[in-house]
This record gives structure tokens, sequence and C-alpha cells, in this order.
């Protein structure tokens, strides 16, 4: 099935009709441009003139959806009105057809019309001046120029303007729609900031409630289980705290948040992992020296390394209390070629299953936390000499990572 032409814009149906009405009012009480003793008059009468002007206004239906065939019939349609009486009206639907040819046009057409109107000026100012040697044969150019090289600038004036306004709200729109990208790029790394520091802070306390939990309900020993009530409610007192403040910080945007971890709270970590029953040391290597900050050879530890340090350690010590099987669980840091080395090793195997449910979550936060500061993480199984073993891996840059 053929498509079906473009129907004419409203607007262009109100030229039209005011254009073949003013002109037929012109024709009946009979004033034309010229008269039937004009030498140029080819066609005397009414009836030639209506011709050319229905023409015209024909035209000046498609001077929106077809500018350039209309521009070309106008043309014609103008060229024969030159040997009739003529008609006002005929005229200026000529100049609308020039003016909307310009500016409705395809781009080539656009620039070029401006261009040959203005050369048909030039032309009929100097041809007939040059034949007749009359500064009165000038005036034929001035027409001319009137008629169509008026109307082609203006329609380039005007469309210029226009792809003007057009270019700036595009520039508005792509600014917009930047300003809404990274919106949503901060609402997002804020949402998975805010879950890491969730996850970390609470889920030690949690997985100690629930291995505890577990212990107590499985053993019927009154000291065993007094114990591990005891440890569920100081973890679920430290865990209750952590959720009201992080509550508080994301209902009141002033309240004030506590102390960001350091690596002088491991030692502490650690004797909570202890207390927990999980059997842990901490191995600091030469050049950490804990009472003078945990400084190293290339000065004091950046505060996000030492943030991101103290989290990957505890969420190491928190699945292997979940995870491990018997035996000792190691947590070292030292210094390497410019970065801070974070390794958490501990017991892989010898468990039935977990003794607290995983998520994975913790992985993804470990790794997510090392790859903002350009480190390398790695976490898995490795063979040695005391068994296989659980090794998780952090190289943090003691350097701002540089941005290109």
């Amino acid at each position: 099935m053929a498509p079906r032409p473009p129907r004419p814009h409203r607007f262009d149906v109100y030229v039209a009709l005011s254009g073949l009405l003013g002109g037929v009012l012109l024709v009946v009480i009979g004033l034309g441009v010229r008269t039937s003793r004009d030498p140029i008059t080819l066609f005397d009468g009414p009836w030639p003139v209506l011709v050319t002007l229905t023409v015209m206004a024909g035209c000046e239906l498609l001077r929106r959806t077809a500018p350039r065939a209309a521009l070309l019939t106008g043309t014609v349609a103008i060229i024969a009105d030159l040997v009739t009486q003529g008609n006002v009206a005929t005229a200026l639907m000529f100049t609308d057809l020039v003016y909307a040819a310009v500016l409705y046009g395809p781009p080539a057409s656009a620039r070029r019309i401006p261009w040959i109107t203005g050369l048909l000026t030039v032309a009929g100012m100097l041809v007939p001046f040059a034949v007749w040697r009359v500064p009165e044969a000038l005036l034929i150019g001035v027409v001319i120029g009137i008629v169509s090289f008026g109307p082609a600038a203006t329609g380039w004036i005007v469309r210029d303007h226009r792809d003007a306004a057009e270019a700036a709200r595009l520039r508005a729109e792509q600014t917009a729609l930047l300003a809404e990208m990274d919106r949503t790029q901060a609402i997002t790394a804020e949402r998975a900031r805010m879950a890491r520091e969730l996850h970390d802070m609470v889920a030690n306390h949690l997985s100690a409630i629930a291995i505890h939990s577990t212990a107590a309900l499985s053993l019927d020993e009154p000291t065993t289980s007094r114990e591990a009530l005891g440890v569920i409610r100081e973890n679920s007192v430290a865990g209750l705290a952590e959720m009201r403040r992080l509550i508080g910080i994301l209902r009141d945007g002033d309240s004030e948040p506590a102390a960001t971890p350091t690596l002088e709270g491991l030692p502490a970590l650690v004797e909570g992992a202890r207390a927990n029953g999980l059997d842990v040391s901490l191995a600091l290597a030469a050049g950490l020296d804990r009472d003078a900050g945990l400084d190293g050879p290339h000065g004091p530890v950046p505060a996000p390394v030492e943030l991101a340090a103290y989290r990957i350690v505890q969420e190491s010590l928190t699945n292997a209390l979940k995870h491990a099987g018997p035996g000792r669980v190691t947590a070292s840091l030292a210094h390497q070629d410019g970065s801070l080395t974070v390794t958490v090793t501990s017991p892989y195997g010898g468990r039935d299953g977990p003794r607290a449910p995983g998520s994975g979550a913790g992985l993804v936060g470990m790794r997510e936390r090392t790859e903002l500061l350009g480190g390398t993480f790695e976490a898995g199984p490795e063979e040695s000499a005391d068994g296989e073993l659980w090794a998780v891996r952090a190289t943090l840059p003691l350097t701002e990572r540089k941005t290109a």
C-alpha cells in the first residue's frame, strides 16, 4: 500500500484560502497590476488571472509539506502571471512560497535560494539598465529583489534563529540528562556505600548471635548456655546500637557519625572475635608500629586505606566465624612496594556446613572497597603446610589514586 501524502497544515490552508479570496475580490473590482493596453499583456480578461491565482493558492497548500515543489510550480505561475493583467495576491503568495522554501525546505535548498534570488536581483538591475540606459530600468531589479530575494533572506534569518534555538534546547536537554545520570550514579554509589557499612558493622554481631544461639539450643549444659546467652546479649546490644546510629544518620542528615574505624582498633576487633569463640591472632610485619599509630616506612596510612583494611579484616573474621573449620585464623598486615597488604587465612573444610547462613555480600563489599582505592583483591582456597586454607588478600595503594 502506497503511503498517504501528508495533509496540509491548517495554517497553510488558511493562507491559501485568504490569498485566493483576496485575489478573486481584486479581480471582481477590476484592480489589476497592468491594463489590457500594456504591451506585456498577452492574455486579456479575468480568466487568465484567475488561473494563475488558483495555481498559486494550490501551491500555498504545499508550502510546508513540499516546499521545493511548491516553489517550482509557483515560479511557473508567477512567470505566466506576467503576461496577464496580473494580480497583487498572486505576487504576495509567491513571496510567501520563497520564504517557506527557505524556512521549511532541505538545508541545501535553504542555502541556494538566497544566492539564486540575489543573483537574479542583480541581473534584473544590470541587464535592463545596460540595454535601455535609463535609470528607471533599475526598478526591475528592485521589484525582483522585493518579490524573491527579500523573502528568501528573511526566511534564512528566521531559519538560522530557529536552528540556534533548537541547538540550545538540545544542549539543555543533554545537560539535564548528564545531570540526571550524575545524580543517579551518586545515589547508586551512596547506596552501595551504605550497604557495605551496614553489612560490615552489623553482620559481625548478627553472625555471633546466630552461632551462639545455635550452640545454646543444641547443648544441654547450663554453663555453656549461660555463656552463649551472655555473648548473644553483648552482640545484640552492640548491633542494635549500630542500627540506631545508621537509622539516625539516614533520617537526620545532621546526625554526627561515629568515629571512623582505624587500624589501631584491630587489636580490639581481634579480642572481640576471640570472645565469640574464634581462635585468631593478629600479626603486624616489620615497619608497622602499633604504638606509633601503625605508620610505616612511607608515612602515615591514609584514612581511606585504614578504613578499608579494618573492614576487610572485620569481614574476614566474620566469614571465618561462620564458615571456617577448626584451627587458627591469622590476620596480618604488611607494607609492600608502596602498598598495604592485608592477609587473612582460616582453615578451609572440615565442617559439615556453615554455622550461620551467608549471602556472598561480604566478598562483594571487600572487593568494592579494594577497587575503589585502586588496589587488587583475591579470595579463595589454597594449599599450605598446615593444610588447605581459605585466604583473603587485599593490596591497598598508600598513594592517592590517579584518575585519567
